[in-house]
């Protein structure tokens, strides 16, 4: 299942920013791994927002706000075109989240963590990734 953390500076999000960031990205991930809109597959889709202390990041240059989206899901759950779209859109709503233009998209990074597969537990047993593949097609509403 997908997992997704956005680490940023206290107080860089917008008030609305702040208050749909983690769904905002949530959705995201889902859309991208190809998981059904089931109530199921969004309870899955944990999101974590760390709101770091004044002072805990800067880089070596200068200490303008960046921000770190870390995403973790089954190995071969993203394909190249998936990965890059899903760091396209994860950047794209982090930069509204924090009223940021196009130009400050080298501020976020999205690293993609797939986690290879028996190594992910839930409920107390392993979950496989074709176990997962199994249950979306029961799912789908589009099918």
């Amino acid at each position: 299942m997908p997992m997704i953390r956005l680490s940023a500076p206290a107080a860089a999000l917008t008030a609305q920013g702040r208050q749909s960031i983690q769904r905002d990205l949530a959705a995201v991930l889902l859309r991208w791994e190809g998981a059904p809109d089931t109530a199921f597959f969004r309870a899955q889709a944990w999101s974590y927002f760390t709101e770091l202390q004044e002072g805990a990041q800067t880089t070596a240059e200068d200490d303008a706000p960046r921000f770190l989206v870390e995403v973790t899901v089954p190995q071969g759950a993203l394909s190249e075109r998936r990965k890059a779209g899903l760091v396209e859109e994860a950047t794209k709503t982090v930069l509204a989240a924090v009223g940021l233009g196009r130009d400050d998209a080298p501020r976020v990074w999205v690293l993609v963590h797939e986690q290879p597969d028996g190594t992910w537990g839930a409920g107390g047993s392993v979950i496989r990734y074709a176990d997962l593949v199994a249950l979306a097609k029961g799912q789908r509403t589009d099918a």
